[in-house]
């Protein structure tokens, strides 16, 4: 079947459903969603920490924001990009309260403002600590009840569509690439259908799923970045993944691992071994309360010297009812595995967390090829630089959302409908009946990855992975050509287009920054006096 939007949407987490938001408002042609599963399984909804943004004039400003956010991305941050999510924070938090997304406040009505590491102030919107799933909530309260908003749910993105499938060839040197649409898997035909539209934005979310232990759901496969790359637009920044110090250790619970948020250690949690000792004191003077590349390395290393699977987090010093007041859904997870946060230490341990890399974008959220768009996770503005700083992303999301929406309306009726797009062609493939041939795959990219490619590195583990990924790539494109498409052997094919690209700049990158630590190259001057 073919379809025509004016705006086609891939992904619906805060980046999708915002922007969905400010450009059916206007009323300037069909707007439809793409979900890859349902609507309330986005990445957003596992965000436990908050929004951050300056709301406390009285000890907080923009200059000190901008400055954390540098410090923490190691200075590759985009100054620009910063300037503009900072300054333009406090108004898309307005929008978010008039959407309905409820933040936690003081008895006065001011927010209840928490710290995290990073931040000089405290400055974090939160909801208890799910903040993420109020704000998922909230915007799919106002989506559903938005009549001019079609959402395709359960709908699988195969790829997006350029000039190439006209027959065109094109590669990274082509001077104009455009993107007429995408082709879409149906779910209940098990068939690609056409998408055509004028404008398309790509908000897929993460790609922790290609690692062992992650935060992230599992479908956070990174389909945004594999996409785009395969249509040979440009991505940036991929070797820094961030992971988050401190998942709940659980073994059996690893996609996904459960999030213990940074706002506990803000809180005043500690970080010991399990003996009760101790040990951020030896690696840098802001102690649990560093950036989160300094604490994983930190624990990675403990980890390491006493042989021991994890390390403690500890808040028993702290008042038991203000604890659970703060952290309700943290106390009952914890207690349903025999751990009472009140008396007993947290176990923890890192876990793949965020992308800060992802699709290049201007400061309109203009990718590399023309009418696409990508906004939160999956792009990358230059806002996180080396390392993200804790709870900018939702923020960035929403930041980008109100630029992207504003460029693309005034640029829409530019655009034509490309009639002379073809429907997919699954002429002379097959059912895939060797489901165990994809199951197996995706098993060996989270150990490639995990393995080779984690919060420590070397050019000999990166080597490593590239060989074994290049032959898992050449054996899955062989299997894709003969069989349809379906939603796990693309999945299966993104994640390997995604492990090749982190692994790719890890090499490239010849020191060691923000996110990307090697023990064959030195650690670069910023992040010395950081330490």
């Amino acid at each position: 079947m073919r379809f025509e939007y004016d705006f086609l949407i891939i992904g619906a987490g805060v980046a999708g459903m915002s922007y969905a938001l400010k450009v059916a408002r206007e009323k300037k042609g069909k707007v439809c969603i793409i979900c890859k599963t349902s609507l309330d399984e986005a990445n957003t909804s596992f965000a436990q920490g908050g929004v951050a943004s300056v709301t406390n004039l009285k000890v907080d400003n923009f200059d000190k924001h901008i400055e954390d956010t540098m410090i923490a991305g190691d200075y590759i941050s985009d100054r620009k990009a910063v300037e503009q999510v900072v300054r333009n924070a406090p108004a898309q938090i307005e929008e978010l309260v008039k959407w309905g997304v409820n933040f936690d406040r003081n008895a006065d009505g001011s927010f209840d403002l928490h710290r995290e590491g990073g931040h000089s102030e405290f400055r974090i919107l939160h909801h208890a600590d799910d903040t993420g799933a109020e704000i998922q909530r909230g915007l799919m309260a106002a989506v559903r009840a938005c009549p001019d908003i079609i959402v395709k749910e359960n709908h699988f993105a195969v790829e997006i569509i350029t000039q190439h499938h006209l027959g065109a060839r094109v590669t990274r040197r082509t001077p104009y690439i455009y993107c007429y649409g995408a082709y879409v898997l149906n779910p209940d035909t098990q068939k690609v259908d056409t998408y055509l539209s004028k404008v398309t934005l790509m908000c897929t979310g993460g790609c922790g799923a290609v690692y062992q232990t992650t935060t992230n759901p599992v479908i956070a496969t990174g389909d945004g970045e594999a996409m785009v790359y395969r249509a040979k637009g440009t991505v940036q920044d991929m070797e820094f993944v961030q992971f988050h110090p401190t998942a709940l250790y659980s073994p059996g619970e690893t996609h996904p691992a459960f999030l213990i948020t940074e706002a506990m250690r803000g809180y005043g949690g500690i970080l010991r071994l399990p003996n009760g000792e101790s040990f951020m004191e030896k690696y840098d003077e802001r102690l649990s309360l560093a950036p989160r590349d300094i604490v994983a390395r930190a624990i990675d290393k403990e980890m390491k010297t006493y042989g021991i699977d994890h390390v403690c987090l500890d808040v028993t010093h702290k008042d038991a009812a203000e604890t659970r007041h703060h952290f309700p859904n943290i106390y009952q997870k914890c207690l349903s595995l025999g751990i009472d946060i009140t008396t007993d230490y947290i176990p923890v341990r890192p876990a793949a967390h965020y992308m800060c890399g992802g699709i290049k974008v201007d400061l309109n959220g203009c990718s590399s090829i023309e009418r696409l768009y990508a906004i939160g996770e999956c792009s990358c503005t230059g806002l996180h630089g080396g390392n993200r700083l804790a709870s900018n992303s939702l923020i960035e999301a929403v930041v980008y959302a109100e630029a992207a929406a504003r460029h693309s309306l005034e640029h829409v009726d530019l655009y034509d409908y490309n009639e002379k797009v073809p429907d997919w062609n699954d002429e002379g493939t097959m059912t895939n009946e060797e489901q165990v041939l994809i199951t197996q795959s995706v098993k060996e990219v989270g150990e490639i990855m995990s393995n080779y490619v984690g919060i420590v590195r070397s050019d000999l583990r990166l080597h490593r992975a590239w060989n074994r990924l290049d032959m898992l790539y050449e054996e899955t494109e062989n299997l894709f050509k003969r069989v349809r498409a379906t939603r796990d052997i693309c999945e299966l094919r993104n994640m390997i287009n995604v492990g090749y690209l982190i692994t790719r700049f890890a090499l490239e990158r010849k020191e060691s920054r923000g996110l990307h630590f090697t023990i064959d190259y030195p650690v670069h001057a910023y992040d010395k006096q950081s330490q």
